[in-house]
């Protein structure tokens, strides 16, 4: 683990490799799964309060899901997550022409609908923060269908905390990313074991 200001960091972040291949898994995170996306408390609020600019972006499954669910729910262990459209895909999620899982929070938000551009859990995906009493653990999550993901980092060469700098820094800021790059280096140019 590498520890920067108030989190630690998984080294799998620095070593393996990601880039989201949507033409090959279809956006199947926002699809499979036992829970809705996983939200803080303030996020909670957020879709609350943001609700009637995305709900013209949404199907009628999923303002059906949330009208009777709500804005979000708590899961099995306590959290606050999105609901779910008969316990299979995000409430606030739409399906393009072939079939991919698009985020409709995120497309209010490129229309200039919302500030806010969709769940830091989405948007740090594959990365998943753990709160600890003095710390956030910051760990890479593997999924199954995330293999083409795997694939397509593997060939662009890009390491997981590379992919997912814009939420990264949504999350931490500017000067934390700028220690995290630092301390990646380091960890590359560390001597190698024998």
């Amino acid at each position: 683990m590498i520890a920067i200001d108030n989190t630690l960091i998984s080294e799998n972040l620095l070593e393996k490799q990601f880039v989201c291949d949507l033409a090959a898994c279809k956006g199947a995170c926002c699809v499979e799964g036992d829970a809705g996306a996983p939200l803080s408390e303030e996020e909670t609020q957020i879709l609350e309060e943001i609700f009637d600019q995305v709900k013209p972006y949404m199907r009628p499954e999923g303002i059906k899901a949330v009208e009777e669910q709500g804005h979000w729910e708590m899961d099995s262990d306590g959290d606050f997550v999105t609901p779910l459209v008969e316990g299979k895909e995000c409430a606030y999620v739409q399906f393009s022409e072939n079939g991919t899982a698009l985020c409709t929070i995120e497309q209010a938000h490129r229309d200039g609908k919302v500030d806010w551009k969709k769940p830091i859990s989405c948007h740090l995906y594959p990365v998943r923060i753990t709160k600890l009493k003095d710390y956030d653990a910051l760990n890479y999550h593997k999924w199954h269908i995330c293999s083409p993901a795997c694939a397509c980092g593997e060939k662009m060469e890009v390491a997981v905390y590379k992919f997912a700098k814009s939420a990264l820094v949504r999350a931490y800021g500017e000067d934390w990313f700028e220690k995290l790059e630092a301390a990646a280096q380091l960890w590359k140019d560390r001597p190698s074991e024998a």
